[in-house]
């Protein structure tokens, strides 16, 4: 949100306002895709041009999956401090770009997390075990890592319209009207 407002200035506050139900429905179906069609319409509301909302979501899902990489890292943290492990900040600072590899892809996989997560446990030799930690409330985790995908992926598309010029204003009723030329 906060590199949002850098280049939409006040307007992030609408987006946020405009996305609450894409949001709410991403948390309540664990799904982030579940959500893609009405944050596609959201967008379009917002005054996001439809050309780049149509781009940018789509490769949101694949590539720009915030919520499931800052989950698989906590976890990874998570169960390592469960089992007393140190980790050097090399080791954490490896730990963070192998996660933002191996988390693309999985957002339309349920549990792909607790796979990728039992690969980074196992290379940075910390139990596999530990995964048991996390079963119990993987569901719900997966409730919030989905919600934040889905605003993550709503920021990214609007600010990719601003940087072209074509994010339009809305009106009070959330109405767009077409970028000024």
């Amino acid at each position: 949100i906060a590199m949002g407002s850098v280049f939409l200035r006040g307007r992030v506050i609408k987006l946020l306002a405009m996305i609450r139900e894409p949001i709410l429905l991403a948390f309540s179906t664990a799904s982030s895709e579940a959500a893609y069609p009405k944050t596609l319409d959201r967008l379009e509301k917002f005054g996001c041009d439809k050309r780049i909302a149509s781009f940018v979501l789509p490769m949101g899902y694949s590539f720009n999956l915030d919520g499931s990489m800052m989950y698989c890292t906590f976890a990874v943290m998570f169960i390592a401090q469960a089992y007393g492990i140190e980790l050097s900040m090399a080791q954490q600072i490896t730990m963070l770009l192998l996660l933002m590899v191996t988390s693309k892809g999985m957002a339309g996989v349920p549990r792909a997390s607790l796979v990728v997560i039992a690969a980074t446990l196992n290379q940075f030799h910390i139990p596999e075990a530990g995964i048991l930690l996390l079963l119990g409330i993987d569901h719900f985790l997966d409730m919030g890592r989905s919600a934040t995908n889905v605003l993550g992926n709503a920021i990214a598309a609007s600010v990719v319209a601003k940087t072209e010029d074509s994010l339009g204003e809305t009106d009070a009723l959330g109405e767009s009207e077409p970028a000024k030329a």
